[in-house]
């Protein structure tokens, strides 16, 4: 019988099957991604083939193809992957510049992943009513232009407030969506105020650390009132890529390699090499210091590995 995975606890999983039942399942047999080691090999969001046995238990047996498919390094110490979710049509990272301040460097990691994933991203920038001042104005002003003018697009919400909201809703409308961001930006207050009737558990901010506390603790599939899936995932601190190679790092940027194409070497790093068109564009303002040290660090992360694997 076919299912979809609707939730992961980690040690088991949760499928709707095609007649509307809810079956918690095990996995019998071991999955394989493309020779990838991952900590879950089945995903919230991949449909999959279980079996019931006469004692009532259930095992997923098979994974069907997947449409697509996002990943990130299980952690900064680990070479394996962990399988985010499955069969999107797009992501959406929720992001704060206040309490607690999302850094560009985590932002740019998402997207790049996503493009690597060919998954179309759309930002959402939660807490607006704590952005109060000039200073912070400024800020909103300058992150919206700056991804905007790279062809994402950005919306600007307050749960508290309540401002936005219709906006994500058409956004999400009839497709099937990765909600992902740090601990503490309000995601679980944002899908509380989409899907009314949830009462996702929300929690407060440290105080000492400014940073948030996880309240969701695995990840998990809810149906939308006009049509569409969301995917609820555990705020994460940081989004370790994985498996790039430095010569493709640039793709996944837009803007860095719209403008690669006029770079006088094909395998460009635009890090040292003469008649680097995206240095070039750099330094006349038409790429952004925060993007190119994000670009930056993504290649120190794969130099760093392989040192690591002795390569």
């Amino acid at each position: 019988m076919e299912a979809l995975v609707i939730r992961n606890t980690g040690s088991q999983y949760t499928v709707k099957t095609d007649d509307n039942r809810e079956v918690n399942c095990k996995i019998k047999g071991r999955f394989r991604l493309k020779g990838i080691r991952t900590t879950n090999p089945v995903a919230v969001g991949d449909r999959v083939v279980i079996s019931e046995g006469t004692d009532g238990t259930a095992y997923i047996v098979e994974i069907k193809p997947r449409k697509n498919y996002i990943i990130r390094r299980a952690s900064n110490l680990s070479k394996e992957a962990h399988i985010i979710a499955a069969n999107l049509d797009q992501a959406l990272l929720i992001v704060t510049l206040t309490h607690p301040v999302t850094s560009t460097t985590f932002i740019d990691r998402f997207l790049s992943t996503a493009e690597a994933y060919r998954i179309p991203s759309v930002i959402v920038i939660n807490k607006t009513d704590l952005i109060d001042d000039e200073e912070s104005r400024e800020l909103l002003d300058a992150v919206t232009y700056l991804y905007e003018s790279i062809g994402y697009k950005v919306i600007h919400t307050s749960a508290l407030e309540k401002t936005g909201i219709e906006e994500v809703r058409k956004t999400l409308s009839n497709k099937t969506t990765l909600l992902s961001g740090n601990s503490g930006v309000g995601k679980s207050s944002l899908i509380n105020e989409i899907i009314p009737g949830l009462d996702l558990r929300t929690a407060e901010i440290s105080q000492t650390h400014l940073t948030g506390m996880h309240t969701t603790t695995f990840s998990e599939m809810f149906p939308l009132p006009g049509g569409g899936y969301i995917i609820d995932t555990p705020g994460v601190k940081g989004f370790g890529t994985i498996d790039y190679d430095k010569y493709e790092v640039a793709h996944f940027f837009p803007e860095i390699f719209a403008a690669s194409e006029n770079c006088r070497y094909g395998n460009c790093t635009h890090t040292h090499e003469p008649g680097c068109a995206v240095r070039q564009a750099l330094d006349y303002s038409l790429i952004a210091l925060s993007r190119y040290a994000s670009y930056l660090s993504i290649l120190e992360d794969i130099d760093h590995e392989k040192y690591r694997s002795g390569y």
